[in-house]
């Protein structure tokens, strides 16, 4: 999670050539990108719709004619970095007019009545489910010099559809449902995405086949809850999320299978059984907590109780021995008690987690959560906060310390930040890994695990096992549905 900057390939759309080559003068755009990965998918598509509008990209706002914000609610901390992010920008307008402001993604869609109230040199608001109309704001914004916007209820059109310019790498998003139904009191997604809605499993796997040959290995599936897919009334397919893994497994040249994020009530027994093969379905499964206690989990109406939690977590690590399981987990919800939190600090323990994203409860508008009473303090919260990530980090620590000296599969992502002659890659359990080779992006190498903190390794190169030149059929050996 955070604010990415991003480049690389554009794939074409020839539907929105023409509905864009009346704009007067190609130009630059800046994009800033903040929160989920649903959001990082969401920045390839705007890119590339620009990209194909004839602008090009650039590292930074004081290079670029057109600025985008593709912004993330889920927290307030979000509103307060757009809110400095939107500050600059108004400054680089003040001096240059001519210069455009976009505001996209979730808060554009949340604060849609006060975003302008609060920014008024704000050109275009467009909210997720409307990223498709962005050429067509962008025209009407010049030709009636004034601000526009847009904004949808419902998915209508589905990112497959979009141009996109993907960040180089061995790995891409296929954004497999949209929306949420759940409704959980904190949560602000069903009021800014919209009702969960599944993408025909036939359009899935033929942008992963389209992606395997431009050179992917690793297809990461995104949706608010990918266990869900399919389950919502008028699906037209017939395919639940297990038997989409299967079939993208069968296609030839995929490595590697993720998927994010899962709510525990949908994590079914056949979902278990197909990661639990030896397939290209990765043995990680982010796992959504939120809470240890059952008062809290109910207030959160997360629909399911921590018996129910700890007993899915205890299937899983039966069926899958191997697995790394992550979760999410809030603190300083409203109506919170010591003995709650005690309960949440000993979930870490009993479940033995991998890693946590932690964060502080923040009141969103629209939710139920926003209204009730018994707000935790926020110095109280900030204390549980650190006593939380401290035995986070040291159950992520104690599980990776006992791995090292283990031979593992790395898939190389990129070269490491650590030092020039090393490269960075993961394991299947999503473990990173930093150690000195020659590998290239994609390519697998087996690696001995040699030294361990509470979030990475270090490791020795061992062997390269396949290259990213190569077929990954060729390096699947028995890993198939």
């Amino acid at each position: 999670m955070g604010a990415h900057a991003r480049f690389g390939p554009t794939e074409p759309s020839s539907s929105l050539t023409a509905a864009s080559s009346s704009l007067a003068e190609p130009g630059t755009f800046y994009l800033r990108s903040f929160g989920c990965q649903m959001n990082d998918h969401d920045a390839e598509r705007i890119a590339g719709l620009l990209t194909e509008m004839g602008w090009q990209e650039r590292e930074t706002p004081e290079e670029a004619a057109v600025l985008v914000f593709n912004t993330c609610s889920i927290r307030e901390r979000a509103d307060r970095r757009l809110a400095a992010h939107l500050a600059a920008a108004g400054r680089l307008k003040g001096q240059d007019p001519s210069r455009l402001v976009i505001v996209a993604g979730c808060l554009a869609q949340s604060r849609r009545e006060r975003l302008w109230e609060d920014f008024p040199f704000v050109d275009v608001l467009v909210g997720p489910q409307s990223l498709h109309e962005l050429p067509e704001l962008l025209r009407r914004r010049q030709q009636e010099g004034r601000p526009v916007s847009a904004f949808q209820d419902f998915t209508t059109r589905w990112s497959a559809d979009l141009p996109r310019k993907r960040v180089p790498g061995p790995t891409a998003w296929v954004q497999i449902t949209a929306g949420c139904s759940n409704f959980c009191s904190y949560c602000i997604v069903p009021y800014v995405r919209g009702p969960e809605a599944s993408r025909p499993a036939s359009e899935i796997l033929r942008e992963v086949a389209h992606l395997v040959e431009q050179g992917v290995r690793e297809i990461v599936f995104l949706g608010q809850n990918v266990n869900a897919y399919g389950k919502e009334p008028g699906f037209a397919g017939h395919e639940n999320f297990a038997e989409l893994l299967e079939l993208t497994c069968g296609i030839s040249g995929v490595e590697r299978i993720r998927f994010m994020t899962s709510h525990p009530k949908d994590v079914s027994s056949e979902l278990i059984r197909v990661m639990a093969q030896p397939n290209q379905v990765c043995e990680h499964l982010h796992l959504p907590a939120q809470s240890g206690s059952d008062a809290v989990l109910a207030a959160m109406r997360r629909g399911y109780s921590r018996k129910t939690y700890v007993d899915l977590v205890r299937r899983v690590r039966e069926a899958i021995p191997e697995v790394a399981i992550t979760t999410d987990l809030i603190v300083g919800f409203p109506g919170e008690t010591e003995d709650d939190f005690a309960a949440t600090l000993s979930l870490v323990e009993e479940c033995g987690f991998d890693g946590a994203f932690t964060f502080i409860y923040s009141p969103r508008p629209h939710t139920a959560a926003a209204k009730l009473p018994g707000r935790v303090p926020p110095e109280v919260a900030r204390a549980r906060m650190e006593r939380l990530v401290e035995v986070v980090q040291q159950v992520a620590r104690q599980k990776n310390q006992a791995l090292v000296g283990s031979m593992v599969e790395v898939m190389v992502e990129r070269r490491s930040r650590q030092s020039k002659d090393e490269v960075m890659g993961r394991t299947r359990t999503y473990k990173p890994v930093n150690f000195v080779s020659k590998a290239k992006p994609g390519d697998l190498v087996l690696v001995e695990l040699v030294e361990a903190t509470s979030t990475s390794f270090r490791g020795r190169e061992v062997s390269v096992l396949g290259s990213s030149l190569s077929s990954a059929s060729s390096t699947r050996q028995e890993r198939t549905c």
